[in-house]
């Protein structure tokens, strides 16, 4: 069981509404911090209303409560490394495998992870085409999703022009520069009830450890628990990240590690059992099924990271060559299915 400890908790309303160049400037850097301390933070007032997230949750347990034949009506294809469409359990494992080492991620894969997604993206990417379940099937799912994704769009890119400007860039644009809101992933996710013990003895896990590999995340979540986060200077050591209501947890992805030459960390994490008892039930301690909403920020398919201006210099020199994000994505998508 992981330790109970709080991650750090930013209020960015005054990045949502007209805050003063002075009172960004001092969140900005609250952010950075907490992405340089821990790499996670929760964010509070960070745009998207309470009354949108209530309905992204309803219409993600509409579309798990349907049938399994109707949810595969949008299944991914087999031989697809895109995470879109339906990806039924035991397709996808989360893995940190980081050297192409295939027995490492084929031994990593005999322990399924035991969840349920919906992936998808802008329907404006042609490298990575959506699967919609016909309307027929779940009528109106498809245009409140859309609608859901281009309005984290509009939070995320106030992240990144706050993350610009807590880092000491002159362009806060800089991040923006390379992202456009296309190659953003939205995943619906559905963790199915589990007995304890199946989680504990390792016959199963819920999510595998691993680190996010775009540029950050915006995880929405309910109130169920689960997530862990690797406890900074405490490498093996998790920390829960108890779900606070209405706040979103930010993430730092690989790119961003990148970007900053390791000032910002994307730190290890996983899905395990709930912390409050009142999660579980019967005799095998059966958890509750869990909902999250994650949406991963990553930048057009061109672009090229290397370390940004204020990260490096002749004392501190860049650690990385530049990083293509395609190749990089594509080993990260080749290994979470186990496809060459």
């Amino acid at each position: 069981m992981a330790a109970t400890s709080s991650l750090p908790i930013v209020d960015f309303s005054v990045w949502t509404s007209e805050g003063t160049p002075l009172e960004r400037l001092t969140i900005a850097k609250e952010l950075v911090t907490a992405c340089h301390e821990t790499g996670f933070v929760h964010i509070r007032n960070h745009g998207v209303s309470p009354r949108t997230l209530d309905n992204a949750f309803a219409w993600t347990k509409k579309f798990f409560d349907m049938s399994h034949e109707k949810k595969m009506e949008a299944e991914k294809p087999k031989e697809s490394i895109a995470f879109r469409g339906y990806i039924r359990q035991g397709v996808q494992k989360a893995v940190q495998v980081l050297d192409g080492d295939k027995e490492a991620v084929q031994t990593l894969r005999t322990v399924p992870d035991f969840n349920e997604n919906f992936n998808y993206g802008s329907d404006q990417n042609e490298e990575q085409l959506n699967i919609w379940p016909p309307e027929s099937t779940l009528p109106g799912f498809k245009d409140f999703a859309t609608k859901f994704y281009w309005e984290c769009w509009q939070t995320a890119q106030l992240i990144l022009r706050a993350l610009a400007t807590g880092l000491g860039l002159d362009d806060k644009e800089f991040f923006l520069k390379y992202h456009d809101g296309h190659g953003n992933q939205i995943a619906l996710r559905h963790y199915m009830p589990v007995a304890a013990a199946e989680i504990e003895s390792g016959q199963k896990e819920r999510l595998g450890t691993h680190s996010d590999f775009g540029t950050v995340t915006l995880l929405f979540q309910d109130d169920c628990g689960g997530l862990e986060v690797e406890a900074p200077r405490e490498p093996g050591k998790f920390i829960s990240a108890t779900p606070i209501e209405n706040a979103l947890v930010m993430n730092v992805g690989d790119l961003l590690q990148h970007w900053s030459n390791d000032y910002l960390k994307s730190t290890l994490h996983r899905v395990r059992l709930p912390p409050l008892q009142d999660r579980y039930s019967g005799e095998t301690r059966m958890t509750r099924e869990r909902y999250s909403i994650p949406y991963f920020v990553a930048p057009r398919s061109d672009a090229i990271v290397e370390c940004i201006p204020t990260c490096c210099d002749e004392d501190t020199p860049a650690k990385y060559a530049p990083l293509s994000w395609a190749e990089w994505m594509h080993m990260r998508s080749s290994t979470a299915f186990g496809i060459e």
